[in-house]
């Protein structure tokens, strides 16, 4: 146990990720030491970053925060505080049901803590953070909270209303970065789509990210978490006219038939899905789409699920993931509907699901094998350098596997490679330049 050290653990999303940065930044900026490692924890004190969107999730949390309840209890830790979106949903009675921690916050008002510690808040270094990732990627959060009301989501009860953050700051924080090394930008958000509205009155995603584009040193730009309804269509235009907006959306639709998207509440229709795939590709042509589908939602038929199926036999998603629905207390879905698909059926709609997403996929990938792509260089593992292309993003997406022969590649570097093989989800390459 290290004096002067605090520990921040982070469960969760990306975007609870950013707030660990900045607490670290804060922390660092009044004199403490402090680490990003839950398996190897050093510090006197523990800060743990709680997840509370599904089932597991929360499981996962308070499984955290109990296995340091019993570090305190054993003298291996002085102070435990927990932060997040678990602690946001259930404060109260998360403080009855585990007294051992020191102090609960909610999502917003983590800064708090510094106060408790004794310490001040430095708000001129409001946008500066201590980067978790490699140096030469970051997670850009736009926007906090949701204002879509979607049947099954969690989400807006956690984090509340749509809360977009002033351009220019988020410009300043890209330039920052970019003096730091960052090269790469993932840009996040609860829904990216609704950016502006509520400071701008209109849309400002395109604007933003045209902004982003020009900065140099700005070498890729990645976008999660679209919504389908709505989409802003300048956006097309951005990604086509700047090479460094990576050809590549992640855009969660849930579900195709329409008897599921209106039980959801997404606001949106079979016809109008298919339509916007369709302009995505042809307004951007390679573009490499990702998304979330579900299975199992209260109502779901035989019929729903087969319309579901040929979406996706249809659509050929270069990235797909799926859950299957898990009942939130508190949501639309939770109040109204009755959970009644069976679990046995769930997981067989979520099995048949994958297994036709993963042929599709490995056909995918073969397809690349003989063609040349940028990568950008994230680590080695053991004989390999791993890569990945405009069209993946980290920790989620395939990797590129470059074998070291001798050639010394530098983390964060560019390279041409040309693809000589490939697997289910990763591709093998030589390097060209």
């Amino acid at each position: 146990m290290r004096k002067n050290t605090i520990d921040i653990i982070t469960l969760g999303c990306s975007k609870n990720l950013v707030d660990s940065e900045k607490l670290m930044k804060q922390l660092e900026l009044n004199g403490y030491r402090v680490t990003h490692d839950s398996e190897n924890p050093q510090g006197e004190i523990a800060v743990i970053n709680t997840c509370g969107f599904i089932g597991d999730a929360k499981e996962e949390s308070v499984n955290m925060i109990l296995e340091f309840c019993q570090a305190k209890e054993e003298g291996r830790l002085k102070k435990l505080y927990v932060m997040g979106c678990l602690s946001e949903r259930y404060l109260k009675d998360l403080q009855v049901e585990i007294p051992q921690v020191d102090k609960f916050y909610g999502k917003f008002n983590w800064n708090e803590l510094l106060a408790d510690l004794g310490k001040t808040f430095h708000s001129e270094c409001a946008i500066e953070r201590h980067l978790t990732t490699p140096k030469h990627y970051a997670y850009l959060k736009i926007s906090e909270g949701c204002d879509r009301k979607c049947a099954y989501c969690a989400i807006p009860i956690i984090t509340g209303k749509h809360v977009s953050r002033p351009m220019e700051e988020i410009l300043d924080e890209v330039r920052l970065l970019v003096a730091q090394g960052v090269k790469e930008f993932q840009v996040i958000a609860q829904e990216l789509t609704y950016y502006g509205i509520d400071l701008y009155k209109k849309q400002m995603l395109p604007q933003l990210i045209e902004q982003m584009a020009e900065i140099p040193g700005v070498k890729w730009i990645r976008l999660h978490y679209a919504y389908p309804a709505h989409f802003p269509q300048d956006l097309f235009r951005v990604m086509r006219e700047h090479s460094n907006v990576c050809k590549y959306m992640d855009i969660a639709l849930q579900h195709i038939s329409d008897n599921m998207l209106q039980r959801m509440r997404r606001h949106v229709t079979k016809e109008e899905t298919y339509a916007l795939i369709e302009q995505f590709r042809h307004e951007v042509p390679g573009i490499h789409l990702r998304t979330t589908l579900m299975v199992g939602f209260p109502g779901e038929t035989e019929q729903d699920f087969e319309e579901l199926k040929e979406f996706v036999r249809h659509a050929r998603f270069e990235r797909m993931g799926a859950f299957a629905y898990s009942e939130e207390e508190g949501t639309y879905s939770a109040r109204h509907y009755k959970d009644d698909v069976a679990e046995e059926v769930k997981q067989r709609r979520l099995d048949e699901l994958m297994a036709i997403q993963q042929e599709i996929s490995n056909e995918q990938c073969h397809a690349k094998i003989g063609k040349e792509f940028q990568i950008i260089i994230d680590r080695r593992e053991g004989e390999y350098y791993v890569g990945r292309t405009e069209f993946d993003s980290p920790e989620v997406d395939p990797e590129v596997l470059v074998k070291d022969e001798g050639k010394i590649l530098h983390i964060g570097s560019f390279h041409r490679v040309k693809v000589y093989d490939a697997d289910d989800f990763d591709l093998y390459a030589e390097i060209i330049s």
